[in-house]
């Protein structure tokens, strides 16, 4: 015999039993964490997943136009990192690890949204840079509280220009 199922729309009451969700048009700061502030806003963890063996947190980093000038850079040296430009393209800095500070090489890439980025344990990156003149929300993939307890940040002065 089929039955008819009636769809339900998405709530948190309904659908609690089955897992969560999170709808990223929804997340600022009156309801999630944030660290950091604009240009570069980092909504951690909104999302926690047992993967396994394994914690990953999905969180959010909403970058806004700003000068193409590298202040900072990090690294992981227990985990990788995934990041997703969902709405718009970024230019990502990234540098070999190990490297010496200060006098780290960094290279520049244009990534196209929608191009889901693996970073390797201990490659120096930091938050990216919209390109254009719209704000760029981007999925980041990491172990869960990574940004707290497996993340070096070094001072890292260095102007970039805009092409290709």
């Amino acid at each position: 015999m089929n039955q008819t199922l009636t769809v339900q729309s998405l709530s948190q009451e309904a659908f609690q039993k089955y897992g969560e969700y999170v709808h990223l048009a929804q997340v600022g700061p009156e309801n999630f964490q944030l660290l950091g502030k604009s240009p570069v806003e980092f909504y951690p963890d909104l999302v926690i997943q047992n993967i396994g063996k394994s914690i990953l947190g999905v969180s959010l980093l909403r970058v806004y136009p700003r000068a193409y000038e590298i202040e900072f850079t990090e690294h992981h040296h227990d985990t990788e990192e995934g990041l997703l430009p969902l709405d718009g393209d970024v230019f990502m800095h990234v540098g070999g690890a190990p490297q010496a500070i200060p006098d780290l090489a960094v290279e520049v890439f244009a990534v196209p949204r929608l191009t889901l980025v693996r970073l390797k344990i201990g490659v120096w990156h930091h938050a990216v840079f919209a390109r254009g003149n719209d704000p760029v929300n981007v999925l980041i993939l990491l172990a869960e509280r990574t940004y707290h307890n497996d993340c070096e940040v070094v001072e890292c002065r260095k102007g970039f220009s805009a092409s290709p």
